[in-house]
């Protein structure tokens, strides 16, 4: 299906001249990251420059400033060996009308030199100066050619991102061979759009992003790199918003329960709804009555009390006869979920069940039988819940809990097991608006901004590593008072490459410290050592909890009011928010104390200052994707979420919001994508791999 002008593009990079299956393995893990697929040419061509080279400057060897990439005309005068054994340079003797100069070589091959530099001759020669006691040196210059070559010397070379064990030159040289693979695409884009913006043809964009005249060509306020950028994101939106079409045409049922096991469990809270819920749950209810699927995003700050609006959503459907499932990423959190509602639904008389993939054979037989009886309303799982074996009565919503860890396929996935269910996905991690538009285009959208009454402000402070000992004889103070304590570290085990402070060491020094009133958790312990800690810690058996990261989402221990974060620089702004949001879930007062090893660097020092200044997760939403990006930001090199590569979030905000309505208006005119623009767009889904679009639109 994927059409014909696009299979060159395609093709594997071993297509390439000089590229064997050595260094395409080494394209591929620089390009693709996964041992899934090799790297193709349009892998090649979508790795675009961060910077030039300018090697137009042409001041002679006397004139050349010290430091600066220039060109040279020089003669060669002689070659200078080092003495055999030595470790001494191999050195070439030049010069030019202006002054002589050396060019200095390392582990030198002579054969090569003199060919490359022959006495007597002339050469071209670029690469930085510098200066030695008045004398000029070039250490491995860039480029050596003869004047007849001197068109293969680039003036102006764009500088690749790269990886060990490849070549700058390879890289340079295939991608210009990649280039005559590149052909002229059908015009995606609206013809009064293209003017008004003055966008080249996407070709003609892409060639002149790997033939920069000057470092301005790359810059992301570029004509090129605005038209590249552009097309990425409509892409991405035209895909969410067929995922969006296809979810909907699978046709949804309207669900109006009666409210009695709602009334119940309200009745069962120990506490009133905020008005950010009541207004959630409107928007939510709404959605389950009308006869088509709920698509909707929910997100929360830490502490706004997600779960429960959750809870209320799963009941609002069990009361209509059909069943619920809420999945979350790890084991540890859909336990902890379990735990928080089962109270509750047995309060309401709603019947549930927690399901990983760490139960036993036996257990998951036994619970997936129950399900497809229908004798389970309500189930919280992980990734289990994906599984074929699991079959439901009537699955009529599901829950997905931290999204940004699912993709669009276990989005559809989860929703395939029922044949009209509706599906809201929840994240604790407040999300800018661009980034919401980039990964939930496909959804509507509710916000939780405010925290259950009583709740207060958690006061933060940020101290150096060397007051340790000070702050381990004040936590001393505040077990006496039956205080408890999170203490979060970074690494599991003592690693050489970098020197933080281990989980397992720290848990041994503090509880030297402070006696066995300390617990430890950690990522590589088997889940019942976890709870084992957890439990221990939430009964008060233990007062202190060192821990990974691990506990950074949804574990709920109300009267914790104290969590120390150690190497606070070497975490992200919104991980720390997720984690200072461990304590303050209780009416007492609470802290958070940021240990950090100085000096700190300029963006470390801001994130430690935005987090002093603000307890307001959607503003450090927006400061953290200011910081670093949204790649770290969703964790999308890890996940496998689509990130980008020619667009840039943090630069291209505005084409993002374009790119959405312009989605909306194509597939509301021709939501088969058959016009001639259609066909076109077909062609831009598939050149930027969001081709599974292309089979929803088919099997619709």
């Amino acid at each position: 299906m994927r059409p014909t002008r696009l299979d060159p593009l395609f093709a594997s990079v071993t297509k390439l001249p000089g590229i064997g299956p050595k260094i395409a393995k080494t394209i591929t893990n620089l390009l693709v990251g996964s041992p899934d697929r090799d790297a193709r040419i349009s892998d090649l061509l979508f790795h675009v420059p961060v910077n030039v080279i300018d090697r137009r400057l042409r001041p002679g060897v006397s004139g050349s400033p010290e430091g600066e990439i220039v060109t040279l005309v020089l003669h060669i005068d002689q070659h200078r060996a080092p003495p055999r054994g030595s470790r001494a340079p191999y050195k070439v003797l030049a010069h030019d009308e202006t002054g002589a100069i050396e060019l200095v070589f390392f582990h030198a091959r002579g054969d090569f030199l003199h060919r490359t530099l022959p006495e007597g001759e002339k050469r071209i020669v670029s690469g930085k100066v510098e200066w030695f006691n008045d004398r000029a040196q070039m250490v491995h210059p860039d480029h050596m050619v003869s004047e007849e070559e001197a068109e293969n010397l680039p003036l102006v070379e764009p500088v690749y991102p790269m990886t060990a064990g490849l070549a700058s030159k390879t890289l340079q040289r295939a991608m210009g061979t990649a280039l005559e693979f590149l052909p002229q695409m059908p015009e995606w884009q609206n013809q009064p759009f293209i003017e008004q913006r003055d966008f080249p043809p996407f070709d003609v964009a892409l060639r002149s992003i790997h033939k920069p005249e000057d470092a301005r060509d790359l810059a992301p306020e570029g004509k090129a790199r605005e038209r590249l950028a552009y097309d990425e994101f409509l892409a991405n939106q035209l895909a969410l918003a067929l995922v969006r079409n296809s979810l909907r045409h699978m046709g949804g049922k309207a669900r109006k329960g009666d409210g009695t096991l709602r009334r119940k469990i309200l009745a069962a809270l120990p506490f009133e709804l905020t008005d950010g819920q009541e207004e959630a749950l409107k928007e939510i209810f709404a959605d389950l009555e009308e006869p088509t699927r709920m698509l909707r995003l929910l997100q929360g700050d830490v502490g706004s009390g997600k779960t429960v609006v959750g809870l209320l959503a799963m009941a609002a459907v069990i009361e209509t006869g059909a069943q619920a499932a809420m999945m979350a990423p790890t084991d540890i959190l859909a336990r902890q979920h379990y735990a928080s509602m089962k109270p509750l639904c047995d309060a309401a008389g709603i019947r549930t069940a927690v399901l990983s993939g760490k139960d036993t054979a036996k257990t998951k037989r036994k619970i997936g039988e129950a399900l497809e009886a229908g004798e389970i309303d309500l189930i919280v799982g992980t990734h289990a819940l994906f599984q074929s074996t699991v079959n439901f009565q009537d699955l009529g919503i599901t829950i997905v809990d931290e999204q940004h860890r699912f993709g669009v396929h276990q989005r559809l996935a989860l929703s395939s097991k029922g044949a009209h269910v509706d599906v809201l996905v929840m994240t604790a991690t407040p999300i800018p608006r661009t980034l919401v538009l980039s990964y939930f285009g496909d959804m509507d959208v509710s916000r939780l901004t405010d925290k259950p009454k009583g709740r207060q402000e958690i006061k933060t402070v940020s101290i150096s590593l060397d007051r340790i000992g000070e702050i381990v004889d004040r936590l001393k103070v505040m077990i006496t008072q039956g205080q408890k304590i999170y203490w979060v570290c970074p690494l599991v085990e003592e690693s050489e490459k970098i020197d933080l402070a281990a989980a397992e060491e720290r848990f041994n020094d503090l509880q030297n410290a402070l006696g066995p009133v300390v617990a430890l958790v950690h990522g590589r312990q088997k889940a019942d050592e976890k709870q084992a800690a957890m439990d221990a810690f939430k009964n008060g058996d233990a007062r202190v909890l060192v821990a990974t990261t691990v506990i950074e989402v949804g574990v709920d221990v109300p009267d914790a009011t104290i969590i120390v974060i150690e190497h606070a620089e070497r975490f992200g702004l919104a991980q720390l928010h997720q984690l200072r949001g461990r304590v303050g879930r209780g009416s007492l007062a609470s802290s958070c104390l940021l240990l950090f090893k100085a000096p700190l660097n300029e963006t470390a020092a801001s994130r430690l200052n935005i987090l002093r200044q603000t307890n307001d997760g959607f503003l450090i939403a927006e400061e953290d994707l200011r910081l670093r990006g949204e790649g770290e930001l969703l964790g999308t090199r890890q996940s496998g979420t689509p990130g980008f590569r020619l667009a840039s979030i943090e630069d291209h905000a505005d084409l993002m919001e374009i790119a959405r309505d312009d989605a909306k208006l194509i597939l509301a005119t021709d939501p088969e994508l058959e016009s001639k623009r259609g066909d076109a767009l077909r062609h831009l889904l598939y050149l930027f791999a969001r081709d599974e679009a292309i089979k929803l639109l088919r099997a619709g």
